[in-house]
């Protein structure tokens, strides 16, 4: 166990090269076109602000 004090570093740069090749393959498996042909409809934005959007804050200008 001597060599693992010594050489920890090489098997953490085997499991990042690991860890890179699974993320390459499953983005290679990924088809943006198919999934924006297929993209659901996104409900209509509400941001609860509406009840203030009545009140007006702003000083009227003067004509």
């Amino acid at each position: 166990m001597e060599w693992l004090k010594h050489y920890w570093w090489i098997l953490v740069i085997v499991l990042m090269v690991g860890i890179l090749i699974n993320v390459i393959k499953d983005l290679k498996r990924i088809d943006p076109k198919k999934y924006l042909d297929n993209k659901p409809d996104l409900p209509p934005h509400r941001d609860f602000n509406d009840k203030w959007d009545d009140e007006d804050d702003w000083p009227k200008k003067k004509p």
